[in-house]
Formats: C-alpha cells, structure tokens, sequence
C-alpha cells in the first residue's frame, strides 16, 4: 500500500507536469510542449500515437484516471527517463576534442556526480586513447607524408614506423593526447554551461539548436586553450627518434627555432571542423534516436547498450568524413616545418596544392586507420567508463 501510495503521489506529480492548462486532462499539443521543452522534438501525429496507447474512452485526450491505470505497474514516471537513456554520453571517447559536452542535470550538479561522471569519462578516455595509439600515429603520419611517398598504406606505414624507432615509437605523441583530456574537459564543461546560460531565458530547458551553438562555441573555447598541445603532439608523432625528448623539450624548440606563433599553426582550418563535425554528428545522433523511438520503443524506452553504442558510432563516423579534409589540412599546417624543403602554406594554399596534386582522395589520407580505431576505441572507453562508473559511485537517477 506505501508503495502504491508513493508511485501515485509521482504519477500525480508527472500528470501535473504534462497537464500545462490545468484542465484535468492532457492533450497531444501538451505533450509535444512537454518533449520539446526537454530537447526532444515529436510531430502532432507522433504525440497522437503516444495519446491512443493510453485513451481507453475515445476521446483523444487522458484524463488522471486512464493515466494512472496505464502507469500504476510502470516504473516509467518521469518523462525525463528518455532523455537519459538517449544522451550522448561522456564516457564514449574516439580520440576526437570536437564533440558536443555532456548534459548534466540540477540533481547530477548538486550531488557531485557531474564530476564523478566527467572524471570516469577521462579515464576512460585516457585507456582508449592509449589502446588505439599506434592507428593514430598512423593516421598523422599518412595525413603528412602521404603525399611524398603516395604509396603509404597501413602495413608498410606501420613496418616503417617500428624498423625507425621500433616498438615503443608506436606511442609517440600519446602523452600529449591523454595529457590534454583534463585541462580540455574542464574549460569545454565550464564554458558550456556558460554559453548555455546566455542563450536561453532563466528556467527553460536547452533546446537541440541552442545545445549545438552552445557546445559548439565550448569546444572552441576549448581548442584555443589547450591548440598549442595539439600542435606539440603533432610534431612528436611525426619527428624521427631522437629529435625530441619529450613533451617540454619539444616545446622549447618550437619556441626557439620559430616562435610563440607556431604553437596555433592550423588553428583556423581546426576551428571550422568544429561546426561540421559538432552538428552533423549531433543531427545523425537526433535522428537515428528518433526513428529507434518511433520504430521499436514498444515496452521500455531504453535502447540498451547495442543501440547506443551504434548511434554513437554512426553519427561520430559521419561527422569526422564531414571534417576530415580540414582535420588533415590542421595537421598538415602543424607539421609543415619538419618537413625539409617544404614551403610554408596557408589554409587556402594547401587545400589547392592537396586537389591539383593528389586530387579528391588526397584530402581523406589517413582515413582509413581513423575509421579502424573507432570500433575498439568506443568498445573499450565504454568498459573502463562502466567499471569506473562503479568504482567512483556514480549513479544512475
């Protein structure tokens, strides 16, 4: 009875909530209001649906009884469930800065889970990157020398990297790479909620278009903060054995040898990915989401891992071949110095110098290894988030 007394208390309460006129019934206009608040847009036919699942009289409206009769053995009561189930989560990390930050909620922010979340997410983040090294490396060395020999491919890209500066050399710039995640983390989180606060009006929910302006303008922010590490990763990945011996040493040539402007060489083409990359891997996401809703939600509105994790692939993966030629422009801008007898271009200049030379498929150089580490990397950040997750006492609300 306590129980039942309780779960009525929150139906009423989630009732109220849909229920915007205080008429004593909820209409489909309302629940298109309600789902659109939270960031979730549905059609007038989609909220019609929703309405004929739970009216037993016909009259295309619910009223508290028919509600509380289809929810009584449901533990669904909060219409924010699906929201939590379907956000992109912290904890999926490909090796990418350009991603749209994670969605906290008041309750997540005051009891501290926010940063329990963001942490487990770095760790995990910290594995990932680490695991999938070698590709990345890889992939840089193909964006930049690709060109000159035309004929780099995986294996004899990797058979040239190992016999240079063996095994170990697979590593090389990965320090930078995990290094980077906190400081990256940190100002892109902060920022956000900032943007957030002067986009929308004081109590009302983000909506998806604010969410992408909002994130969008945080992982520039971001990338302005933490580019010079960027730019130190890209050279340690491309030098030979024994040209640097570190990240500071690394640091300090580039200071000496061309100055405080090199640390943001690529800074532009790396800036305009963000746009691309951010909203298109943002609209694939919303729409995969929406037709998973529409097509299959019959008994619960949680996915499950599978779906999640394949959405996440799918929309990430459209978003890099949407960037990619830019991403590989920044990389190459970031690299031009090592290489000798090079002159030094700009965004425009290598973007010509890329289609007159090597055509169409010389802006997507690298791709191949880029798509390998994506699988693995979202396989094994997803456990070490979990376990972490676990570990650190997040939990699930």
């Amino acid at each position: 009875m306590q129980y039942l007394k309780d779960h009525e208390k929150k139906m009423k309460l989630a009732f109220k909530s849909l229920d915007k006129n205080n008429d004593g019934v909820i209409e489909a206009s309302e629940i298109v209001q309600s789902l659109q608040t939270l960031g979730l847009t549905i059609s007038e036919q989609q909220a019609e649906l929703i309405l004929q699942s739970i009216d037993t009289d016909g009259t295309m409206t619910i009223d508290w009884n028919e509600w509380r009769d289809y929810f009584l053995f449901n533990p669904v009561t909060d219409i924010e469930e699906i929201i939590r189930f379907w956000k992109h989560s912290t904890g999926i990390d490909i090796g990418d800065s350009l991603t749209i930050p994670d969605e906290f909620t008041e309750e997540e922010k005051k009891s501290g889970q926010w940063w329990r979340q963001l942490l487990a997410g770095g760790i995990a983040g910290a594995v990932s990157r680490t695991s999938t090294a070698p590709l990345d490396r890889l992939k840089v060395m193909m964006q930049v020398h690709g060109s000159k020999s035309g004929k780099m491919n995986i294996y004899g890209g990797f058979r040239q990297m190992v016999k240079e500066g063996g095994i170990r050399s697979l590593w090389r710039g990965n320090g930078t790479n995990v290094l980077k995640i906190a400081p990256e983390t940190a100002v892109k989180f902060w920022s956000y909620e900032q943007y957030k606060k002067l986009l929308t009006v004081e109590g009302q929910k983000i909506g998806i278009f604010d969410r992408f302006i909002s994130g969008s303008l945080a992982g520039a922010t971001a990338q302005t903060i933490i580019y010079p590490m960027e730019v130190i990763k890209t050279r340690l990945a491309v030098g030979k054995t024994g040209q640097y011996y570190g990240i500071f040493d690394c640091a300090k040539k580039i200071l000496k040898h061309e100055g405080v402007g090199a640390f943001y060489k690529g800074y532009i083409p790396n800036l305009l990915g963000i746009v691309p990359y951010a909203g298109i891997d943002l609209a694939v996401y919303e729409l995969l989401k929406s037709y998973w809703l529409d097509n299959y939600a019959k008994d619960s509105v949680n996915p499950g891992v599978i779906v999640l994790l394949g959405c996440g692939i799918v929309s990430s993966t459209c978003g890099q071949l949407a960037s990619y030629p830019l991403a590989l422009v920044k990389t190459r801008m970031q690299a031009q110095a090592m290489i000798e007898g090079t002159k030094q271009m700009n965004m425009v200049g290598l973007f010509r110098r890329i289609i007159s030379k090597e055509g169409i498929p010389g802006l997507y150089r690298g791709i191949t290894p880029n798509f390998m580490k994506v699988l693995p990397a979202v396989g094994i950040s997803y456990v070490v988030y979990e376990n972490m997750k676990q570990t650190l006492r997040v939990t699930q609300k």
